[in-house]
């Protein structure tokens, strides 16, 4: 009877061992799997979701982990704190060259533009009575609430900063700017050679019963959406991919156009943390591969995925800039989707 199990036993452990192998030969792929780090503006996130989910089919083997912020934060977390990116995309290209270069990237690439739009729900304080003429004068108003995103931390944040001093030109109204932000924040403007600087101090803070903030502008949406305070400085990009009301700005200070680049540059920003000063300037986003990515063949491919897919940015509401232009040492994977300058 033994001798007739015998072979039975003989199967079972094959098929056992052959169990184990398949169950090791999957846990090993898995381990394998390359682990591509992004590190990108919140503007970002809604088209940025979408291209992880369609580069993820494409390549089984790479798991796309986004980790959005304020740009300003993501390059931080790459220079100051030591953190390892594989890609980082920023709503405001200039602190690649500025921030970045040459230690930690050596080239970049100009991919899409964005405005500022004034957001706002049905829900917000004299929200049936504000329009494209009177909306500053709504915001001026007690009781009214506003927000923006910190502009230590974030380019949309420093970015209001400038259409509000750009309004005060456009209007020709100097107390514009006074009465929304410098009433209500420990924020400074002074004038050299008729251009207008506005100074941010390190230690920002402001009167929450006028302003609400927080680091990066998507952290101010749920919060609008509340009812935490009624306006919201935004890009018109998130503004649309989250079905917002809005009003849009005049071109000549919403930062949207390149045409109107010299009135945008009589407004700057002086971030006193960073002992950097910003020039306001058109809204363009770059991208690059940081110089001690770890993935870098895998992160180049996935820029390119991104260039040679400039539909998903336009389907989200924002602006691609086709071709995209590339500075700097730029990869050969890359050259023939990019116009080099």
């Amino acid at each position: 009877m033994i001798k007739k199990l015998t072979p039975i036993i003989a199967i079972l452990a094959i098929g056992i061992a052959i169990c184990g192998c398949t169950e090791q030969k999957n846990e090993s792929q898995e381990q394998e799997k390359i682990v591509l780090t992004v590190f990108h503006a919140g503007s970002l996130s809604v088209p940025f979701e979408k291209y992880e989910e369609m580069f993820e089919k494409e390549h089984p083997n790479v798991d796309v982990e986004r980790e959005p912020a304020g740009s300003v934060a993501c390059v931080r977390k790459v220079i100051e704190l030591g953190r390892k990116a594989d890609v980082l995309a920023l709503a405001d290209y200039s602190l690649i060259p500025e921030m970045m270069m040459p230690k930690y990237a050596d080239w970049y690439v100009m991919f899409a533009r964005n405005e500022i739009v004034l957001a706002y729900t049905n829900n917000s304080k004299y929200s049936k009575e504000i329009n494209s003429e009177n909306w500053y004068k709504i915001l001026e108003k007690p009781d009214v609430k506003i927000g923006f995103s910190n502009p230590n931390d974030d380019p949309c944040g420093y970015r209001t900063q400038m259409v509000l001093k750009l309004a005060d030109l456009y209007y020709k109204d100097p107390t514009i700017y006074e009465n929304l932000v410098l009433k209500y924040s420990n924020l400074k403007v002074k004038e050299e050679n008729g251009k207008y600087i506005i100074i941010v101090p390190k230690d920002f803070n402001v009167d929450t019963n006028k302003l609400f903030v927080r680091s990066k502008e998507t952290d101010l949406l749920a919060p609008l959406e509340a009812g935490a305070f009624d306006y919201l400085f935004i890009y018109k990009s998130v503004a649309n991919q989250h079905h917002l009301n809005y009003i849009e700005l005049p071109k000549e200070i919403n930062l949207g156009y390149y045409n109107f680049e010299s009135t945008y540059k009589k407004v700057a920003v002086d971030i006193t943390s960073q002992n950097k000063t910003i020039v306001a300037k058109p809204i363009v986003y770059g991208i690059t591969v940081p110089t001690n990515a770890p993935h870098k063949k895998e992160a180049i491919e996935f820029v390119k995925f991104i260039l040679e897919h400039p539909e998903v940015l336009e389907n989200c509401g924002q602006p691609a800039i086709t071709p995209a232009i590339a500075k700097g040492n730029v990869p050969e994977e890359l050259k023939n989707v990019v116009k080099i300058e």
